[in-house]
């Protein structure tokens, strides 16, 4: 522990004079993890260090997705700084060669790829094809959902929005959950439920005149906590978006890249989409995203619209990501993820048997949620308690985060290279943490 002396806030003289320029030269409000801000300086594989030297177990950036400083893509991103960096408008192989690789692992005919910088550069330029192909305005999104933050993709941003959309051209339509069922129901009319929906949604653009130009999901409804989802529900959707002549755009921005135990989002949900939308951890922290159709849709944009963009797909950015692809193929993270992940899962399911504050464990491999309630049988939210804990494991040098309409659920996102150790260590800190606070009463 630092013997350094703090504030009345109890940040200690450094913290508080980093908060206070951070504030001076980034305004205020500028989000932070955790009621004590963390001071972080070097990280390396699963492993974060703070100023003072202590190790932190990463459990929640998935932007670095093979790890923290992974050896070949610094070398990566070493080599081709030290050679070339420019902007896109020249001939450069290794643009194309990443651009082979990355298409190469897409089913057909999702075979052609349009670079961005980031992942609310790749949705917004995804809603501008959608309705550039339709023709039509109106786009779907879920409530409590997130997809970036231009002007275009805000509009969707439920999350952030009281679960409601705020875009003239949008619609949120409950995110689809059997934990919490809409009106209480099961089975196949719970999914029907949640599908009406959406076709009510579709009614409603074509009445106002706006059409209908698509859906915009996350396959595994990540910014929602992952819910169960109801069996159906992806694929009603999918034939709906065709029948009405739509584009299914799934946001993999979080989703991708071997989180889910499979390489992308869409093959773990059995359903293909028109569009995917990719970011986060493509490029290992490096900034670098994109957007992947068919050469049919990508072509009747182009020649439409003068699209460019300086930087993204720029020659270091694409080095960097083609080292990320080759490092997730080489290491077998895809494996590792579904691996370990259920590993963790049923790890986080025996914990779910001790303590009557885990309502619900779910997620798909490397992307998990633990939703914790004040009572089990009325699933009352527990959201003093997720904070509570998300706090309490970072002082015990474990680094989760929280998500959810209520703020929750536990967010656990770990780099792909977790291992069942980290995982082990994972379980027993958020063991002694739940019992150490609810011992001390605070389960609301």
């Amino acid at each position: 522990m630092s013997n350094a002396p703090t504030t009345s806030a109890g940040h200690t003289s450094q913290q508080a004079e980093l908060l206070r320029r951070r504030e001076k030269l980034l305004g205020k409000n500028t989000p932070l993890f955790y009621d004590q801000p963390l001071h972080l300086v070097r990280g390396q594989g699963v492993h974060l260090y703070d100023v003072n030297g202590h190790e932190y177990l990463d459990v929640y950036n998935n932007v670095a997705n093979v790890g923290h400083c992974h050896p070949r893509v610094v070398a990566a991103l070493s080599g081709q700084a030290s050679t070339l960096n420019i902007h896109t408008r020249y001939l450069h192989e290794t643009i194309l060669d990443y651009a082979e690789s990355l298409t190469s692992t897409f089913a057909d005919p999702l075979s052609t790829v349009m670079f961005t910088c980031t992942g609310s550069e790749a949705n917004d330029l995804a809603l501008r094809m959608a309705r550039h192909a339709t023709g039509a305005m109106g786009i779907i999104c879920t409530s409590e959902t997130y997809h970036g933050n231009t002007s275009a993709v805000d509009e969707l941003a439920t999350l952030f929005h009281d679960g409601e959309a705020v875009g003239a051209h949008v619609k949120s339509v409950p995110f689809p959950d059997t934990y919490r069922p809409e009106g209480g129901l099961q089975g196949q009319e719970l999914c029907d439920a949640y599908l009406r929906s959406v076709d009510q949604a579709i009614v409603e653009f074509q009445q106002e005149g706006i059409g209908f130009a698509g859906v915009l999901m996350c396959p595994i409804f990540a910014n929602e906590a992952v819910p169960n989802v109801p069996p159906g529900y992806l694929n009603g959707v999918a034939e709906r978006v065709q029948a009405h002549n739509g584009l299914l755009i799934f946001d993999e921005v979080q989703s991708g890249f071997g989180r889910t135990g499979q390489l992308w989002g869409y093959e773990y949900v059995g359903v293909q989409p028109d569009i995917v939308t990719l970011g986060k951890p493509m490029g290992n922290g490096h900034p670098i995203a994109a957007v992947v159709a068919s050469s049919e849709l990508v072509n009747a944009f182009r020649n439409d619209v003068m699209y460019f963009n300086t930087f993204g797909g720029n020659p270091v950015s694409c080095a960097v990501a083609q080292a990320v692809l080759g490092v997730i193929e080489d290491e077998q993270l895809v494996n590792n993820a579904r691996d370990v992940g259920y590993y963790l899962r049923r790890g986080l399911q025996d914990l779910q048997q001790a303590h009557e504050v885990i309502g619900d464990v779910r997620g798909p491999g490397l992307f998990l949620g633990v939703e914790l309630v004040s009572d089990r049988q009325a699933k009352q939210p527990a959201t003093q308690l997720a904070a509570q804990v998300i706090n309490t494991m970072k002082a015990k040098r474990v680094l989760i985060s929280k998500i959810g309409p209520s703020d929750n659920v536990l967010k656990i996102r770990p780099p792909i290279v977790f291992s069942k150790n980290n995982a082990d260590q994972l379980l027993d800190t958020l063991d002694g943490t739940l019992t150490e606070l609810v011992a001390q009463g605070a389960v609301s």
